[in-house]
């Protein structure tokens, strides 16, 4: 370890991957942010006032998250289940202690977020597409694909677009939605298991960015003429990013 300890302590190369658990969980949407403000029965937040409880919330949420990642030993390993699995559970930790939304939650809110102006069923379900595309979530099941197929068989009927706020054709489409789930055998029951078997795939490809940077990093750095005569080569598993929060 005498190469990854000279790397780490000249350059703190891991500092960026570490980091990198705590960026996605502290992007706050504000326009959210004023919405919420707006919904509370208070006047709506203006300039500096909202940028300092911004700020204010952002510190104490960062600083709860630091607190409990630096009590908990992370294994960069991406091809093991059972540190998917760890690393999983404390980033759960992290967001329930810290008030953060889970990956389900988030996604959630960008849909309202991004949805809340669209008229049309057709709009809206191409949106929810860029958005799972965005996330690098994949479709399995061939859901989207049949949605728009009922979306079209309903517009046939109706003789026209479906527009959101006609209760009589969106009541027919989301009649359509539940055919789809019981063929897909997507029950309500089975949403929790959903939502973490979705918890573990964002973890993995989360534990697999970082490894990626952080090999990057020891790759550039090893090019350095001081490492140039060091022949060990570091497993990223053996590194602690705690030493580097």
């Amino acid at each position: 370890m005498a190469l990854a300890s000279r790397i780490a302590s000249k350059s703190k190369l891991l500092y960026g991957g570490s980091q990198m658990l705590l960026q996605k969980e502290f992007a706050v949407p504000v326009r959210h942010f004023a919405k919420e403000s707006g919904q509370s029965g208070l006047p709506p937040l203006k300039g500096d006032q909202m940028l300092k409880n911004i700020y204010l919330e952002v510190k104490n949420k960062f600083e709860t998250a630091v607190g409990i990642l630096r009590k908990e030993k992370i294994t960069i390993a991406p091809e093991d289940p059972a540190a998917v699995a760890h690393y999983a559970k404390v980033m759960k930790t992290v967001r329930e202690k810290a008030n953060l939304l889970s990956e389900s939650q988030d996604i959630a809110a960008s849909i309202d977020i991004e949805t809340q102006d669209i008229p049309d069923a057709r709009t809206y379900l191409l949106t929810l597409k860029e958005i799972r595309t965005k996330r690098g979530l994949t479709d399995d099941l061939g859901a989207e694909a049949l949605m728009i197929d009922a979306l079209d068989k309903i517009e046939k009927d109706l003789k026209k677009p479906l527009l959101r706020n006609d209760k009589k054709g969106m009541d027919l489409l989301l009649a359509e939605f539940d055919k789809i789930n019981k063929k897909l055998g997507i029950q309500k029951e089975e949403l929790p298991k959903l939502e973490e078997q979705l918890e573990l795939k964002i973890a993995k490809a989360q534990l697999e960015e970082l490894k990626k940077d952080v090999v990057e990093a020891m790759e550039t750095q090893k090019k350095r003429e001081e490492f140039k005569d060091e022949p060990e080569s570091v497993d990223v598993k053996t590194l602690d990013i705690r030493n580097f929060l």
